[in-house]
């Protein structure tokens, strides 16, 4: 019988490479991550994956064996926005960890274990120390096979290469998402070891056309890019980057049906256009390709950095001059049982509240720019004077930031990839597990807070979901086709090459 190409994932965030794996055929079985909300996206939707916590605390000896492990180490050392300390610093520094875990595990199963890994990170480790951050991760890499070897370094590292030896190969290559099938302007180096073979140039290299994950296997992510002038495989132009942000029934399922995929999608009238957001002080400008420019972690921080789109819509927040019977606000002050008469639509009866005169769309607590139900706004609520909410009509032009499910399909996930993530009964086994997982987190990231009390986590728990952990998960995750590719390879490869054993 043969078996299943296995998985592991070390600093998992969104849960790309499990998901990416399951998509090319490769079961994930362990990962590692430490901020409570991605864990508990990935505990929901992946729930055969066992969950392990700071990889600075992990035993590769101890760990499942798998045929793959896959990183993509915290980059903010290495990221041309950030100070540049590179791999000496606190959370670049990680990567030498998770290549400590490849080695433990291959020694503690004479070598078998694991196979491939896969490495991704920022273009920026091209440069980051003149140079001498990248070197340092190929040699590290190399050194797992072979721990006499000494990589050069070159005056300029190119956005694509190769290592051959005799037992082993290391490949790198720069991919941007918007050639793989999503708008989103993307760079991200993906870098594939095969410690037994000749397979890592071929996976990164010649695997487009196969069958499998040819070009047109990439057809329903494809048909959403665009801008892409010298981008990989069958991408379309955005003419205009009207996005449509309601949902359908293809936008729910994973893969596609119709070529419609799990993504922002362009329209054919020019309902929006992407607007660029400087991540200092929010000047916004047109973008001229139509193309959302790099979804970032500092999303989260008060909605800077939040990519925008200029839409077609009315907008205004509620005031006092909009909760009248002014015809022209659009906006009616309804009586009990008093009927609404407008030239549009037919006579309705109304409870008392708010009515929308025009069909629309409103904001929320909950929602973003949700579909007015019955033509009612959302209900107004005693601390909206802090933060009115706002309602719109599709007519005139507005500036309004991209929303949190916008963001997921930047990234090729599903809508409902972060949907219903409440536990509302936890057991106490689950309340010690979460309670271990937030103080994993506060040693980590905030040593000299308080920690989390066992109430607050089970308050957490029964709704752990905010747009601000959302945004922060999209901004640090990985661009789902561009991994799907990768790992396709790997299992294309892998199978050709005689790689499945039999048990």
């Amino acid at each position: 019988m043969k078996e299943q190409i296995t998985l592991g994932s070390l600093f998992d965030g969104s849960g790309g490479f499990p998901l990416g794996g399951l998509l090319a055929g490769i079961k994930p079985v362990w990962n590692s991550e430490i901020e409570p909300f991605p864990v508990r996206v990935t505990e929901k939707r992946l729930p055969e994956v066992q969950h392990y916590g700071d990889v600075s605390t992990l035993n590769g000896a101890e760990l499942p064996p798998v045929d793959i492990i896959t990183f993509g180490s915290p980059c903010q050392d290495l990221s041309v926005a950030g100070k540049r300390n590179g791999l000496d610093g606190s959370r670049s520094g990680l990567f030498f960890h998770a290549v400590r875990i490849i080695k433990e595990m291959r020694c503690a199963t004479n070598g078998r274990y694991p196979r491939f890994c896969v490495w991704e990170n920022v273009p920026g480790a091209f440069s980051s120390n003149g140079g001498e951050d990248f070197r340092s991760v190929l040699e590290e890499i190399c050194k797992v096979s072979d721990s006499a070897v000494s990589v050069p370094r070159p005056a300029k590292w190119s956005k694509a290469g190769e290592i051959m030896a005799d037992s082993y190969s290391v490949a790198w290559r720069t991919l941007d998402a918007c050639g793989w099938g999503v708008p989103q302007r993307r760079k991200r180096i993906y870098l594939v070891a095969d410690f037994d073979g000749q397979c890592a140039g071929k996976i990164l290299f010649e695997s487009e056309g196969l069958s499998g994950y040819s070009p047109q296997g990439f057809r329903a992510w494809q048909g959403t890019a665009g801008g892409a002038e010298n981008s990989t495989g069958a991408t379309g132009k955005l003419k205009s980057a009207g996005f449509y942000t309601e949902h359908s029934a293809q936008s729910h399922s994973i893969g596609y049906e119709e070529e419609k995929a799990p993504t922002v999608r362009a329209s054919k009238v020019p309902a929006a256009v992407m607007l660029e957001n400087h991540p200092t002080d929010s000047r916004m400008k047109i973008c001229e390709d139509g193309l959302c420019q790099t979804l970032t972690s500092r999303m989260r921080t008060g909605g800077n950095n939040v990519p925008c789109l200029l839409a077609y819509g009315i907008c205004g927040k509620y005031s006092n001059s909009m909760m009248s019977d002014n015809p022209h606000s659009g906006f009616y002050q309804a009586e009990t049982s008093r009927t609404l008469d407008t030239s549009d639509q037919s006579p309705t009866k109304n409870q008392g509240g708010m009515a929308v005169i025009q069909p629309g769309y409103a904001t929320g607590k909950s929602n973003f720019h949700a579909r007015v139900a019955e033509n009612f706004a959302e209900t107004l609520v005693a601390t909206d004077y802090k933060d009115p909410p706002t309602v719109f009509f599709a007519h005139d032009p507005i500036v309004r930031r991209l929303t949190p499910t916008e963001c997921a399909r930047l990234q090729g996930f599903p809508d409902w990839w972060c949907s219903d993530l409440g536990i509302e009964n936890p057991t106490e086994e689950e309340i010690d597990c979460w309670v271990e997982v937030f103080e994993t987190h506060r040693r980590i990231t905030a040593p000299d807070t308080k920690p989390k009390s066992r109430n607050a986590v089970i308050k957490w728990l029964k709704n752990p979901h905010s747009d601000s952990a959302e945004y922060k998960m999209w901004g640090n995750g990985v661009a789902l086709p561009c991994v799907y590719f990768v790992l396709s390879g790997i299992a294309y490869y892998a199978q050709s090459d005689g790689f499945f054993r039999i048990s």
